[in-house]
């Protein structure tokens, strides 16, 4: 038996039951919540422990993603490829003018790290729609064609009654 995983790349904690298309950031604002390279490293870790062989990428996967898998996973690889060098874990930063930004040249600081999103004021998580509905509600059926006016506000006026009903 072969087992396989294909990941997001984003944190998405606070995602509810569809997954990180219910937060208000899909589609166009994910980036703050791409996940480094060293969670990568950790998430490949703990696949390959629970018996995955096969490690792959969905959405938000970037090469630097894949290349942290591969590094996480050298040896059980059987080494590194010719062509693509080992990461030094900042190494190079051991020669920075600043003491500390030399103290981050170690493997254990960036597997530790809590990046924070750079971002004046926002908020630690998001709060989800969550119309609470999924596959097989009307509203919820894929077409082909532009979503009309009609079918717009149909939406819309289910979302407010769900927001009247949780205001009660």
């Amino acid at each position: 038996v072969h087992f396989m995983i294909q990941p997001l790349a984003y944190m998405t904690p606070d995602a509810s039951v569809q997954g990180f298309i219910d937060l208000p950031e899909f589609p166009f604002a994910l980036e703050p919540r791409i996940c480094t390279r060293w969670e990568m490293q950790r998430y490949a870790r703990e696949a390959y422990e629970a018996g995955i062989r096969f490690i792959g990428g969905c959405c938000g996967f970037e090469p630097y993603h894949i290349r942290a898998v591969s590094e996480e996973l050298t040896a059980e690889r059987g080494g590194f490829q010719p062509a693509s060098g080992m990461i030094n874990w900042g190494a190079c930063l051991k020669k920075h003018t600043k003491p500390w930004v030399r103290a981050r040249a170690s493997k254990e600081y960036w597997q530790n790290l809590k990046p924070g999103t750079g971002r004046p004021y926002s908020s630690s998580l998001s709060k989800c729609d969550q119309w609470g509905i999924t596959a097989g509600h009307e509203l919820v059926h894929q077409h082909e064609e532009e979503t009309g006016e009609a079918e717009l506000k149909k939406g819309l006026d289910f979302k407010k009654r769900l927001a009247q009903q949780g205001s009660n």
